[in-house]
């Protein structure tokens, strides 16, 4: 917290030497965040890698995937001498293999792009954060000059009230 009070001050003094507090908060305030994520243009090879790992990742895929291992041992083992893969499974084991060898790579890119997109909602809400710090900075700044301003004219008020009760007991 203080070191980013730091850094919010060391920017602020750099900013102020060319603008005044309010064309900083202008600026903030017009500046862009964030990118809208549906204009975002993502390829035939995303889709798909985001679509195979939503679907690797979910019950369906453990149900579905262990009733196709369950059929082909099933239907295997009654076949017995007719079997297109006997009892050891080898074809299988190859099957198996190939599934994960092309799911694994599937399953990265998908969680690259998921972590592309944790970063930039990172950096979003650090944005968002620094602007609202230096707004809330802003703001106590103004409070305090308002209630330095008013201390003044209570200050003022009270030797004028002083100064008319002195005229009033001269009189």
């Amino acid at each position: 917290m203080k070191e980013n009070r730091k850094l919010l001050k060391e920017v602020l003094k750099d900013i102020r030497h060319d603008m005044t507090d309010e064309e900083v908060l202008n600026l903030l305030v017009d500046s862009k965040i964030s990118v809208d994520p549906s204009k975002e243009k993502i390829t035939i090879g995303q889709k798909a890698a985001d679509s195979i790992a939503k679907f690797a990742g979910s019950w369906a895929f453990i149900f579905s995937f262990t009733g196709a291992l369950v059929l082909w041992m099933i239907v295997n083992v009654l076949l017995a001498a007719k079997a297109f893969d006997p009892y050891p499974f080898i074809l299988l084991n190859l099957v198996l293999s190939c599934v994960a060898a092309i799911q694994a790579p599937l399953i990265m890119m998908s969680q690259n792009r998921q972590e592309e997109k944790d970063r930039r909602r990172a950096e979003n809400d650090y944005k968002v954060n620094l602007k609202t710090e230096i707004m809330i900075e802003d703001i106590y700044d103004k409070v305090n000059a308002v209630l330095a301003r008013q201390t003044e004219l209570e200050k003022i008020i009270r030797a004028e009230d002083e100064a008319d009760s002195d005229k009033k007991k001269k009189q």
